[in-house]
């Protein structure tokens, strides 16, 4: 069932099926994930009989599962493709994303097709023509401005999809061919070498160097929380994170962050819905700018301008922890920033700093201590030696880009993802009926025969009953409200009430 566009969609990225069970459980309503094949990200791949575990984790909630076939196929692989694209069918995947049009001419399930930001969809044209192959869904172009999406959305019928945070490719998608240029390997075969990562040199026409070993392709980061409201107005109803090679920590953050973003706007606006079910209780606080970025920019969604490039490094310089105080032979001391203070710092933290020539200078920490009382002054004991610590002087700014307590955190369990039920327990001639309401409006019913007595206490034992039937433990459920809807204060059983809860 394709999205409407009153439902509010947060889409995440899985590299592996472990990392799409914690995106589901840390808030995604929908997850984007390659299978065996195909895919745009060809070390990201996943076996069909691992999908179809995460599928069946996802439908709980009435989230979805996406897989990625968006590469450009060759003739000798359109069979293998078809083969495919059933298996997943028959392992229960919601809808594929595709870029090579030649899909749409397979023999294929009844499943839903998805354009993918590979297809370029720039234009009410290009979308007009996508939505009339039978696509569902479309993954607008990130370049494009709340006004460009609008016209998109107002001309057509399907769901829009657009990129709300991650990495920025410096060309559309689709239309990059530097990697196959420089290397073999291409972009659209799911292989791109990150070409514009890398330093360049750049010359004007007399030949003079304006820019020396610079990061001149390089973009910021893809960040949209401030825009979200903007561009649900604009018509979008998918928003997706980008992130299919990110690790567990940072899909658990980042889905976390927009979850939290997304729920406060369908708090205050009763005529959105959410596209899944359950709501999320996170034991951290998510953080964007404590995952791996290159900066954070909107990009062109408020009008193209020129703040968008990460041109000094691709590198995540972390946040400003503090600066160097003083140098001993094997150690150094940092005075933390007022901020840093509170949160200290722990062996294993990842440091770094800038040299007189903007390089990146980065080091693990071995050991560090704190130096007083205050917690302002740490006593850092890096692994490198210090003698290879070029420019390490006492005023240097120090940033801190691997924050082992926060990884601790997430590495525990860091979400729980419940949906809300409304109970009532009503009398029957033999015994009681528990009647179970979920947020969706699923009804449940079980009955047991049970002697039922007047209580010694009527309202110790309300309270007792109420604090039984709520009892959900494991569960994927928690308990909205319990009413007790029997006709007089009864003495139930333990063993009656424990029944009725399992059934």
């Amino acid at each position: 069932m394709s999205l409407a566009r009153h439902e509010i969609e947060l889409l995440a990225p899985a590299r592996t099926v472990e990392i799409g069970f914690e995106a589901i459980n840390h808030g995604a309503d929908a997850v984007y994930i390659g299978g065996p094949s195909f895919g745009a990200r060809s070390n990201a791949s996943n076996e069909v009989s691992d999908i179809a575990r995460l599928v069946q984790h996802a439908h709980r909630y009435n989230s979805k599962i996406f897989t990625t076939l968006n590469t450009i196929l060759r003739d000798d692989e359109l069979e293998p493709a078809r083969k495919l694209i059933w298996e997943l069918y028959d392992a229960g995947v919601d809808a594929l994303i595709v870029q090579d049009m030649g899909i749409l001419e397979l023999d294929l399930p009844p499943i839903q097709l998805h354009a993918s930001t590979q297809t370029d969809i720039r234009t009410v044209e290009k979308a007009k023509f996508l939505q009339d192959s039978g696509f569902s869904q479309i993954v607008l172009a990130r370049e494009l401005t709340l006004k460009q999406i609008q016209d998109i959305s107002a001309n057509t019928h399907c769901a829009i999809e657009f990129f709300i945070h991650g990495a920025l490719c410096v060309a559309y998608s689709g239309q990059c061919f530097i990697s196959h240029a420089h290397t073999g390997r291409s972009a659209n075969r799911g292989d791109c070498s990150q070409a514009c990562r890398l330093p360049y040199n750049v010359m004007d026409g007399a030949g003079q160097v304006v820019a020396f070993e610079q990061h001149v392709l390089s973009m910021k980061d893809n960040d949209q929380s401030a825009n979200l409201n903007a561009l649900i107005d604009a018509g979008v109803s998918s928003f997706k994170i980008e992130g299919r090679y990110k690790d567990m920590g940072y899909v658990k953050n980042i889905t976390a962050h927009y979850r939290v973003l997304l729920d406060e706007i369908l708090e205050a606006r009763p005529e959105l819905q959410p596209a899944a079910s359950g709501q999320c209780t996170f034991y951290f606080q998510p953080d964007p700018d404590r995952n791996f970025n290159r900066g954070a920019t909107d990009y062109f969604v408020n009008g193209r301008k020129e703040d968008i490039g990460a041109f000094e490094s691709p590198k995540f310089l972390g946040l400003p922890l503090g600066e160097v105080a003083k140098i001993g032979d094997k150690w150094f001391d940092i005075a933390l920033n007022e901020e840093q203070q509170a949160a200290g710092m722990s062996n294993g933290d990842g440091v770094n700093y800038l040299t007189l020539t903007k390089d990146i200078v980065g080091m693990k920490i071995n050991v560090v201590e704190p130096i007083g009382k205050a917690g302002r002054i740490w006593r850092v004991y890096p692994n490198e030696d210090m003698s290879t610590l070029k420019d390490l002087k006492v005023g240097v700014a120090i940033n801190r880009n691997g924050d082992r307590s926060w990884e601790n955190q997430l590495a525990k369990k860091s979400s729980e993802r419940r949906i809300g039920v409304w109970m009532s327990l009503s009398d029957t001639a033999d015994g009681l009926r528990l009647s179970v309401t979920d947020e969706n409006g699923n009804v449940g019913e079980a009955s047991v025969a049970c002697d039922k007595q007047a209580p010694q206490n009527a309202e110790k034992s309300e309270a007792s009953l109420h604090e039984n039937l709520g009892k959900l433990g494991a569960t994927i459920f928690s308990a909205n409200d319990v009413t007790l809807a029997t006709s007089q204060p009864w003495f139930v059983p333990a063993s009656a009430v424990n029944t009725l809860r399992r059934d």
